[in-house]
């Protein structure tokens, strides 16, 4: 019963939807005023609702309800609980359930807790949340049902993609997707403020609460993506420039302008318009990914589906929301002012600056990502990779980083350089000193985008923190704070993949039990190879004594795993980290002549490239935490004048 129960909670969720799309229409266009108030209590049941049916399909994973299609197909009686559980959107079904789930709770917590907007605004943008959702919610009930029964239960499950059975598998997807819907929210709000042509302020403090929020879970999951595929794909790399990485990557471009842009017209009424365009951008980009992903047209890792039925279906609901959207905005842009006005040397302009950079850089990436798909329909293969991208994008990110570095320096609408000349006395010299420095490597065979890196990171660095020279550490404001950690950890990541880029040392080897095999500073010795047993897998655990520079040996132990459920086999990595790198093992097949295929790396600071996001990440917490505190404080104090106005005038 639980499935029905679920499934049950599925359709009631959808029919919600619909009538709060309804009741919010009627009672903007004045012929149903008395819907209004039917429509935060409708929205909140509706996330209720849908909770539910995602709870539901929890359950029948953790009991392995083998009687459901998709716990069949997904998971087995021999699974570990914790991949059982992380099986629920592991598959397509699960994942876009999810992504339902978390999408009408969040148009119930904007019901439950936004007062700030006009009620007209409100409605409307509940009703574009409401018009959003009935397209996911169609999908599920009509093409992708994650309830459906099987005639006859199946006496065993097929288990989960061995590449899955990972603890990433509980923290990526769901990171991701609440990033993704964090900016459905966004866009919701653009609509309604386009409807109703209350563009201001008040939209953009209602709305960054919402995309910093997904900017931070994007940033999290874009990070624990990479760590994920770089210890378990034991490919040595931390990105590949995949299509479906790039789809999460294209939302975080658009969602990190979005914020810039949010702020300023949050602080200083300006850039309206470009705020309410990239509402829409950066939601267009998440369903852009999740038709790329979904879609079957594919082959990847990461991709779910493989039903070009379903990716017509996805390829629809793109059309109609993103198409919507762009007529509404083509319709009202004439009536959306300008916004207050600024000169191009303030902070308002290096904002603008970089967000035609970041801009830039996502054009360049959806460019990349789409056109080998459609060269290839037209019976072409066409390989695009880091040999495009690296560069392309280069040629607007480094401009924008160097701006970034003096932009916080900047005052509000009008400044000068010559203001903030001493506050880069420090910073600059040590850019030119480290261009020296680096140009002296080339001899080295440091490639030129790498040295770049080299020579911005620290002197990046140094700038973040130059805001806080003005200020008392302890009076300085949290999203301040957010800011400098946000630009530091940029800084720091860039060091990271400098580095990783410009010194790695790789060694693929055959070797005996007992060899050993010199990579960087490493010197590694095969000590043993044993079998080992897990819950469903059997393994091969090659024991390898690590020495740096000739110090105490650490023993680190790579794998060769064979699964049962299903039958496939994975290489599983060995990772020893010290402060200034990484030393990364894999164990390959045996030869016909009893040696071992390893192969090893060296990877010097590349944990930086994590530790990097987390700081990113971190930086946008502590700034919505500061945003939230500040609108509560606002609120409250607006409240309290209004009850002593009332009280007053009684």
């Amino acid at each position: 019963m639980i499935a029905e129960f679920g499934l049950a909670a599925l359709w009631l969720a959808g029919a919600l939807a619909v009538l709060q799309l309804i009741a919010g229409t009627l009672a903007l266009s004045g012929k149903g005023p008395g819907l209004a108030g039917i429509v935060r209590p409708v929205a909140m049941m509706q996330g209720v609702l849908a909770l539910l049916a995602f709870a539901s399909l929890i359950l029948l994973f953790w009991h392995t309800d083998l009687s459901v299609k998709l716990v069949a197909l997904n998971s087995h009686s021999a699974k570990p609980l914790i991949y059982k559980l992380a099986g629920t959107w592991g598959n397509h079904e699960g994942s876009m359930l999810l992504w339902v789930a978390v999408m009408s709770m969040a148009g119930g917590f904007v019901a439950l807790v936004e007062r700030r907007l006009p009620e007209p605004t409100m409605l409307a943008t509940l009703a574009g949340q409401a018009f959003v959702s009935i397209g996911f919610y169609a999908f599920l009930l009509m093409s992708s049902n994650p309830f459906e029964r099987l005639p006859q239960p199946a006496i065993e499950g097929q288990g989960l993609n061995p590449l899955l059975q990972d603890i990433g598998l509980a923290f990526h997807p769901p990171t991701l997707y609440l990033g993704y819907v964090g900016l459905s929210v966004a866009f919701s709000f653009a609509i309604g403020a386009l409807v109703t042509r209350q563009v201001g302020p008040a939209f953009a403090r209602a709305m960054r609460p919402w995309v910093m929020g997904a900017w931070i879970f994007l940033t999290l999951g874009i990070t624990a993506g990479s760590y994920w595929a770089y210890y378990e794909l034991g490919w040595g790399g931390w990105w590949f420039w995949d299509p479906v990485e790039n789809a999460s990557l294209m939302p975080w471009l658009a969602a990190t302008a979005l914020l810039h842009s949010a702020s300023v017209l949050a602080a200083r009424n300006a850039l309206r318009a470009w705020t309410v365009m990239l509402g829409v951008v950066a939601f267009s980009m998440s369903m852009v990914g999740t038709f790329l992903v979904r879609s079957g047209i594919l082959t990847s890792v990461h991709a779910f589906a493989v039903d070009p039925e379903r990716g017509s279906f996805i390829l629809a609901l793109l059309a109609i929301n993103i198409g919507a959207a762009l007529t509404l905005f083509a319709l009202r842009a004439a009536t959306v002012t300008e916004g207050e006005r600024f000169a191009v040397t303030s902070r308002e302009g290096a904002l603008v600056f970089n967000n035609v950079m970041l801009t830039g850089i996502l054009g360049i990436v959806l460019v990349g990502t789409l056109y080998p798909l459609l060269a290839e329909a037209m019976g072409t293969k066409v390989s695009v990779g880091p040999p495009y991208f690296n560069p392309a994008g280069a040629m607007f990110a480094v401009p924008m980083l160097i701006v970034m570095a003096v932009g916080p320096l900047l005052r509000w609408r009008r400044d000068s350089f010559s203001r903030v000349r001493a506050a880069l006395v420090l910073p600059l010299p040590l850019l030119l000193g480290l261009g020296l420095a680096v140009g002296l490597a080339f001899n080295r065979g440091i490639g030129l985008l790498p040295a770049i890196g080299l020579a911005l990171a620290p002197a990046i660095m140094l700038a973040s923190l130059l805001p806080l020279r003005a200020r008392s550490l302890k009076r300085t404001p949290l999203p301040v704070w957010g800011m400098v950690f946000a630009h530091f950890g940029i800084a720091v990541a860039m060091f990271g993949m400098a580095s990783e880029s410009a010194f790695s040392s790789e060694r693929l080897v055959a070797a005996n039990v007992g060899d050993s095999v010199e990579v960087g500073p490493w010197k590694v010795r095969l000590a043993r190879i044993e079998p080992i047993a897990g819950q469903n897998w059997t393994a091969l655990e090659a024991k390898m004594l690590a020495s740096y520079a000739g110090g105490a040996a650490t023993e680190i132990d790579p794998q060769a795993r064979s699964f049962w459920t299903p039958p496939q086999q994975t290489a599983e990595s060995a990772l020893l980290t010290r402060w200034n790198g990484q030393l990364y093992a894999v164990l390959g097949e045996q030869a016909e002549d009893g040696r071992w295929q390893l192969r090893l790396w060296w990877k010097p600071f590349v944990p930086l490239i994590w530790l990097g996001g987390v700081l990113v990440a971190l930086g946008g917490l502590l700034a919505l935490i500061g945003r939230v505190a500040s609108d509560l404080r606002r609120y409250v104090v607006r409240e309290k004048i209004a009850d002593r106005r009332q009280r007053q005038g009684r």
